[in-house]
């Protein structure tokens, strides 16, 4: 089996992880993205995907098959795909972060952190149904998230990213911090 380069992706909302995923597609690398699964567990549920329901979703996911289950149920497919570096986007606890490090030991974590300003503006003109429309709702999010561990990630992370200024700026930062794993993994 060839050796793999598993990159996890965390940030609070609206900080640049679409952007993350964007530049990780232009090297060539398949993202998991761990947001899918609780979107389609709202689809199987028979739920709209509106932030609170997709907030209550995730809350219960995770109550209901253990603070990790969103990582056990991404790993098979993380297994299933044939690359040298695999992009996880939207870990959100440390409960996930050890079950990826138990299958990919040299499991790495980026951050992209963006002010609360700066996250509400993107959220509101991105406007995906499960963005918040105001910024009651956007604290709620926040403090949701916060709730499930995502600080800490972000706290542990072996890279981070300040995204506050241009999308420019912020491409370069994460060019350079993939071109410079990539090349420290291949002489690991």
């Amino acid at each position: 089996m060839q050796k793999r380069a598993v990159i996890g992706i965390t940030g609070m909302p609206g900080s640049g992880k679409n952007t993350v995923r964007e530049i990780v597609r232009e090297f060539g690398f398949p993202i998991v993205v761990m947001g899918d699964e609780v979107r389609a567990e709202a689809e199987r549920r028979g739920l709209d995907l509106t932030p609170e329901n997709l907030g209550k979703v995730m809350l219960q996911v995770r109550e209901e098959g253990g603070p990790g289950v969103l990582a056990r149920r991404c790993i098979p497919k993380i297994k299933a795909l044939n690359s040298p570096v695999i992009v996880v986007d939207g870990i959100r606890s440390m409960h996930e972060v050890r079950e990826y490090k138990k299958e990919f030991p040299s499991f790495k974590i980026v951050a992209v952190d963006a002010s609360p300003k700066t996250r509400f503006d993107r959220l509101l003109k991105r406007g995906r149904t499960d963005d918040p429309k105001d910024w009651e709702t956007f604290v709620e999010r926040d403090e949701r998230e916060l709730s499930v561990g995502i600080g800490e990630v972000i706290e542990s992370a072996d890279y981070a990213i300040l995204n506050d200024g241009t999308r420019k700026e912020f491409r370069k930062s994460l060019k350079q911090l993939l071109t410079r794993e990539l090349r420290d993994d291949r002489t690991r």
